[in-house]
């Protein structure tokens, strides 16, 4: 499968081909305000001219949108980059978001143009390096290699929904990078308000709370009336023990 994301469209309508960025460029003074995860995607794919989608399934793939995300290899961020090559594509901290997806889209498009336009290729590059892929001649017979490339091309066609999370700068220059937990918080909450209004949401609890109050009553309801079977059942049981009439037959 091939695309022609890696080519673009000039003034005069004439389609023109990205070269590759140069090793020097610097992505940490780019974020100046808040922005979301949606919209660094979108900022990649215009930069870099490539699909979206692509991004976006290389990001759920590699760390399911998880910023502080580190492998065991190594590999740091969202797109988990490897710390050499992060440096070399001008990645100063592959924990904040924006250069970190900056920084992946750069290099997914440099795959896209070793490999004219080649996804699975692109793909299988970023998962295992060219060199493995030079060496075997297409797509090396690892079988994680050979899932990656199955599962991104899914995400990428299926397409995905990423967290509804965003990020700024700190007084000091640096991202303010949400916490793993506060970016599921903030994708639940996301879901929830597209369900409810805060008052439904509300009357929700209190409901809840109600039936959760409803239902300790009668637990406690049954246990009582469970006791005082119980008791009911021992004072006939010494009744009948000293009645006259036991007695008498128990003396015959």
């Amino acid at each position: 499968m091939r695309v022609n994301a890696i080519q673009g469209t000039d003034s005069t309508g004439t389609q023109t081909t990205t070269a590759a960025v140069g090793q020097s460029e610097d992505f940490s003074s780019y974020l100046q305000t808040t922005a979301s995860l949606e919209e660094i995607f979108t900022e990649a794919a215009e930069k870099y001219h490539v699909p979206k989608n692509l991004i976006k399934a290389i990001a759920k793939a590699e760390s399911d949108f998880n910023p502080n995300a580190t492998s065991g290899a190594g590999a740091q961020g969202i797109m988990q980059l490897m710390p050499a090559t992060a440096r070399e594509l001008g990645v100063t901290d592959s924990y904040d978001p924006y250069q970190n997806i900056m920084g992946g889209t750069k290099y997914i498009s440099e795959m896209l143009a070793k490999y004219d336009g080649n996804i699975s290729l692109a793909l299988a590059a970023y998962n295992a390096g060219s060199n493995n892929v030079a060496k075997y001649g297409g797509i090396p017979p690892f079988k994680e290699t050979q899932n990656y490339v199955v599962k991104v091309t899914g995400y990428m066609n299926n397409g995905v929904e990423v967290p509804n999370a965003s990020y700024s700068l700190n007084t000091d220059g640096s991202v303010a990078a949400a916490s793993v937990q506060e970016v599921e918080d903030s994708y639940y909450q996301s879901i929830l308000e597209q369900l409810f209004s805060y008052e439904e949401y509300l009357k929700f609890i209190d409901m809840y709370m109600k039936l959760q109050e409803a239902e300790q009553k009668e637990i406690k309801q049954e246990q009582e009336q469970s006791e005082g079977k119980k008791e009911d059942s021992y004072y006939a049981y010494q009744g009948l023990r000293y009645s006259p009439t036991v007695m008498n037959l128990l003396g015959q």
